[in-house]
């Protein structure tokens, strides 16, 4: 027996099911039509609403000082435009376009300052009447802030459909600290995709680049959408080996006495004994307006003969063969003497030269006859032992320092049939000519020497980093772990001290300093002009110092190197000396943290009864400041401290803070420890930031600010 309602349950079911045919019936049937028989048609359709690929623009990595702080990094910059066509100006008779014209204009007037109302107003009418799709009211290009600050202006502040304000981003590499090294770190092409053009930007370029991803722009509801197909790479940071107030220090002693010489051009490097590590570089040369800047990285790509600075290595030589030793005699005569067919001259010819001179003092004297006998002696009738000495030493090794137009060092071989070799080439090398050096290698071979004879590269690249996290750490390469027998390092030392501390023969005694113990070797050397010879259009000469300080216990080497002086006698001591001298005292005392004076303090604080207040930056740098003032200086005034002084080494934020009053260090470090990118413009305090106060954030977004 059937069950009641049975029948009408399996009718509903027929019913359903019949529907549910009939529904996706053509649904099927579309698609297999689609696939099989208008399937070109579609794919044809699709292609004509999508655009060609995009290339989508990655960020280039920041180079960074060796201890954080930025020395490039790209910022956005950006074009303004006006397109007067948008839908929403032509409605109602123009009216939104008629009513904000004026207020705009005065606006852009105020902000801008470079026309008047007027002019502005005047511009915007013509343009909207023309139907200008791309009127650029304002043609210089603007900060990501200033691009914030007009989106708030009449009309502007409507948005793009209705305003019809459009903006092209653009990107400018900046270096926040100017000209300090600014031949080293480099530069990039206008166009950043071109990559580096010189310097670090260049040599680093594969690395700092990063990899650009891929985008495709496709018509989806009526619009066009760009979609990333594959997302770009960020480049890697680099972090340099330079010290910020080092390099300062570097570059304000060099020009000062480039000013004062009226010099052409001027070098200074100075390098970390131990590590190799190049603190500060420095490439100073005059323009025809008389103005020095750093036109080309001379103190690496220079190929010049040294001069007597190069005694140094001769010297070494003899002594470490045991041809010679410090306290032989040599007879220098009145100061001239003949090496086959020309004569050699000392620079103390009019007061009758060195006379009879011991090795030793014929260094500290820069006696050019006193060395060159000496080495015709040891090697006049086998002058490849003496070359190939220099070569084993390291001194002909070419350098790899991750900067372009390195130059690499020339010692020409009697054996060699392209290197002109006569019978005074030997008498001449030995006194720093015909050979070829970029003050860099000058430099590190006197590294050797306050190394304990360890022959280092020099280094320019502490580590390269992605996200903060370090990928890759550098140290110097190795080129001769001893260049010569402790006792022939000991003799070396001992006589660059009586360069400057022998108070008879010193060519450098100017150098000498109370506070830190120097020594070195001076180089005044004739610039030859090429096939002109050394005469032709006059006479020109090159000056250099090259030392090491301390003595006791050396921690830095310094070069400087300064040519064709106009104002004074041409002396290593006098002129290149006086900067490494400055240049050491002001890092020692940079070095040792030295305490404030009490008289100056007193100096300092005589006009008022205030204490310092700090302003906002890291608690711990505060505290440690403040705790090396004696309070007594104050009456026992309490120091006062911002309320606004935080403890950066701690500090996490889970939203924007306020940055306001900030430095730029402060605001960097705080950033970068909670995840965020930075850009900047503009030099001293935070005035104005992209992410507003409180505001939520994500790892890897970025923050610009404006200081001023």
């Amino acid at each position: 027996m059937t069950e009641p309602g049975s029948n009408i349950i399996g009718r509903f079911a027929v019913v359903y099911i019949f529907v549910i045919v009939i529904l996706v019936f053509p649904i099927f049937y579309t698609i297999f039509k689609i696939q099989f028989f208008e399937r070109e048609e579609w794919m044809k359709l699709a292609i004509e609403n999508r655009k060609k690929e995009i290339s989508v623009r990655a960020n280039r990595g920041n180079i960074y000082s060796h201890d954080g702080q930025l020395m490039a990094s790209s910022i956005p910059i950006y074009s303004v435009f006006m397109d007067m066509r948008v839908e929403a100006l032509q409605l109602k008779n123009n009216s939104l376009f008629y009513e904000n014209v004026d207020d705009l204009a005065e606006a852009l007037s105020a902000y801008f300052k470079d026309k008047s109302k007027e002019e502005y107003k005047k511009g915007l009418i013509k343009a909207f009447k023309k139907g200008d799709g791309s009127y650029q009211f304002y043609k210089n290009r603007i900060s990501y802030a200033q691009l914030r600050d007009i989106k708030t202006f009449p009309l502007f502040r409507l948005g793009q459909n209705k305003s019809g304000l459009i903006s092209k981003e653009y990107f400018q590499r900046v270096k926040p600290f100017g000209s300090l090294s600014s031949r080293t770190i480099g530069d990039i092409y206008s166009d950043e995709s071109k990559g580096g053009k010189n310097g670090l930007e260049l040599g680093l370029d594969s690395i700092l680049r990063g990899k650009p991803g891929l985008s495709m722009r496709q018509k989806v509801a009526n619009r066009f959408e760009d979609i990333i197909v594959t997302e770009p790479e960020d480049g890697f940071d680099v972090v340099s080996t330079i010290d910020i107030n080092i390099q300062e220090i570097a570059e304000s002693s060099l020009l000062t006495k480039l000013k004062e010489i009226d010099a052409k051009v001027g070098y200074a490097i100075v390098m970390e004994v131990k590590t190799g590590e190049i603190k500060a570089i420095v490439n100073m040369m005059k323009d025809e307006n008389g103005n020095y800047s750093e036109q080309k990285n001379g103190a690496i790509a220079d190929k010049v003969e040294p001069g007597s600075t190069f005694k140094v290595a001769s010297l070494m030589a003899v002594l470490d063969d045991g041809k010679a030793e410090l306290s032989d005699l040599i007879e220098t005569g009145n100061g001239f003497y003949k090496f086959g067919s020309a004569t050699m001259k000392d620079h103390n010819t009019r007061s009758g030269g060195f006379q009879t001179i011991s090795l030793e003092a014929a260094i500290n004297g820069s006696s050019n006859i006193g060395i060159s006998k000496t080495i015709v002696k040891a090697y006049g009738n086998n002058p490849e032992k003496f070359i190939e000495k220099l070569y084993k030493m390291g001194l002909n090794e070419p350098f790899d320092l991750y900067l372009p137009g390195v130059a690499a060092p020339y010692i020409k071989h009697p054996k060699d049939k392209n290197a002109a070799w006569s019978a005074i080439s030997l008498p001449w090398i030995s006194t720093g000519y015909e050979v070829q050096l970029a003050p860099i290698y000058t430099l590190a071979f006197f590294n050797a020497i306050a190394n304990n004879g360890k022959f280092i590269e020099p280094l320019f690249v502490k580590s390269i980093s992605k996200n903060g996290m370090t990928v890759k750490d550098f140290q110097a390469r190795v080129i001769n772990p001893q260049i010569c027998k402790p006792s022939t390092l000991s003799d070396v030392r001992k006589t660059l001290l009586g360069v400057v501390e022998n108070p008879t023969y010193g060519t450098a005694k100017k150098v000498y300093s109370p506070y830190v113990r120097i020594a070195g070797k001076t180089g005044t050397a004739q610039i030859s002009k090429g096939e002109g010879g050394y005469k032709s259009g006059g006479t020109s000469h090159q000056v250099s110092f090259c030392a090491f300080f301390p003595y006791e216990n050396p921690e830095y080497t310094c070069i400087v190197v300064i040519r064709e002086p106009k104002i004074g006698y041409p002396s290593g001591g006098a002129m290149s000396g006086a900067v490494v001298k400055n240049i050491a005292e002001r890092i020692t005392a940079y070095t040792a943290n030295l305490t404030i004076h009490n008289y100056k303090l007193d100096s300092i604080f005589k006009k008022t009864d205030k204490m310092p207040t700090s302003k906002i930056g890291d608690e711990i740098a505060t505290n440690y400041v403040l705790s090396k003032i004696n309070d007594k200086n104050f009456n026992g005034k309490e120091k006062q401290k911002s309320s606004s002084t935080i403890s950066i080494n701690e500090k996490k934020f889970n939203s924007i803070p306020n940055f306001y009053g900030y430095g730029l260090k402060d605001a960097l470090y705080l950033s970068e420890k909670n995840g965020l990118k930075v850009n900047f413009s503009g030099k001293g305090k935070v005035i104005s930031q992209s992410l507003k106060a409180g505001e939520k954030f994500y790892k890897g977004q970025e923050i610009t600010f404006v200081l001023q």
